[in-house]
């Protein structure tokens, strides 16, 4: 069976990749701390959990509206209008099984053949993968250590053409954990209104913000109406498993992707939507546990991380992840780059992390190697236990990839 062209280089997601290797390893005994996968290891909160037991023992087993039900839908707006300051009404929301499939529907509701859309670099790889399959071209914007991981304006301005179409922007960001500023977001505003461009705004991290606040794109002027604002259950309620995700858009991009719902998963599942909106109206109390809980592990790795010579970065101001500059590293072991080191750290230390080009190619000049470790998956003493790992594999070498 021959695969359309279109396949050829439709890209993945290298953190299940790594997943699937350390369920590997850890069948055939080794003991892998798995820093890797953006995954807390916090459990569903019970009143969520509860809900959806109850959910599928009422029969809520059936469809749903392709955009969602109307109680949650109507809680979404009430939602985005209380965090964003934004003025949202049930019918510009919708509901997806994960905020994944709302970057996948977005897109193909937006993007032309032969469009250029703006993308952050280093990113979430699905941004590239899916404008390149549906016939865009990507234009990464770099984004850079000495910007504090916010993109340049004028490197911005630089990448703007007239077949520009739209923007994706992160913030919080993965995997660098740094939140773009309100004024830089005002910047950015005036140069999506100035070439009449659309932007898709990923906030699937909103609720993991460690500084005073963090802002919306689509909270300033002129904005709501050309902005798809994403977020999901995942991250903030520990509820990665349930596919749940939802937007916030113009009703005329709304619609458009509820027809496409309708036209590959019908709906998202009645009783996970129940579930989530149980989430929204009663466990608030849990998400700021987590968060708490969260930000002490931040604080804990900051502290451990920076005594590891050779190694470099900065505090997250949001996400949970770590992104770190491992480039002299590196160099000590005589390691062609990020991914060796990757590679090696699995083989001597037993820890699981994501190299640099796990988010995409390395931009022209850039040459600082970096690797991605995340503080929500597992407890604070694993936290530790793995630092030292890293700390022992990188000062007394065992061994080197060949």
């Amino acid at each position: 069976m021959q695969l359309s062209k279109k396949m050829e280089n439709l890209g993945t997601e290298v953190a299940f990749d790594v997943l699937e290797e350390v369920a590997n390893l850890t069948t055939a005994g080794r003991d892998i701390i798995s820093l890797a996968i953006g995954e807390p290891n916090f459990t569903t909160p019970e009143v969520i959990k509860e809900a959806g037991v109850a959910a599928i023992r009422n029969d809520k087993t059936g469809y749903s509206p392709s955009a969602g039900i109307s109680e949650l839908r109507e809680r979404v707006a009430e939602y985005l209008s209380e965090t964003r300051d934004i003025d949202y009404l049930s019918s510009e929301t919708i509901v997806a099984p994960g905020a994944k499939p709302l970057i996948f529907y977005g897109l193909l509701a937006l993007v032309e053949p032969g469009m250029e859309v703006i993308y952050p670099n280093p990113g979430f790889p699905i941004y590239e993968s899916v404008i390149e399959l549906l016939g865009g071209i990507p234009v990464p914007l770099p984004l850079r250590a000495e910007n504090n991981f916010e993109f340049s304006l004028s490197e911005l301005k630089e990448l703007i053409s007239p077949n520009t179409g739209g923007i994706i922007i992160n913030s919080p960001h993965n995997p660098t954990g740094s939140i773009i500023s309100r004024e830089k977001l005002a910047l950015l505003a005036d140069e999506i209104i100035k070439h009449d461009l659309w932007a898709i705004s990923d906030e699937v991290y909103s609720e993991l913000v460690y500084i005073d606040e963090a802002f919306s794109l689509a909270g300033l002027p002129g904005m709501q109406e050309r902005t798809l604002l994403i977020d999901s259950f995942s991250k903030s309620y520990a509820m990665t498993g349930w596919r749940i995700g939802f937007a916030g858009g113009s009703k005329e991009l709304i619609d458009g992707i509820s027809k496409l719902i309708t036209n590959s998963v019908s709906c998202t599942a009645t009783f996970t939507q129940l579930a989530a909106l149980t989430a929204l109206e009663e466990a608030r109390d849990d998400l700021d546990q987590m968060k708490k809980k969260l930000e002490e592990r931040r604080d804990l790795v900051w502290r451990h991380l920076n005594r590891i010579p050779g190694l470099s970065c900065q505090k997250p101001a949001g996400s949970y992840y770590f992104y770190a500059d491992v480039t002299d590293i590196c160099k000590n072991l005589n390691l062609a780059g990020s991914e060796e080191l990757q590679k090696y750290l699995l083989k001597e230390a037993g820890v699981a992390l994501l190299h640099r080009e796990c988010f995409g190619d390395k931009f022209p000049g850039e040459d600082r190697e970096y690797i991605r470790l995340s503080f929500a998956s597992c407890s604070k003493d694993r936290l530790k236990e793995a630092i030292s790992r890293i700390e022992r594999a990188v000062t007394t070498p065992k061994s080197q990839v060949s």
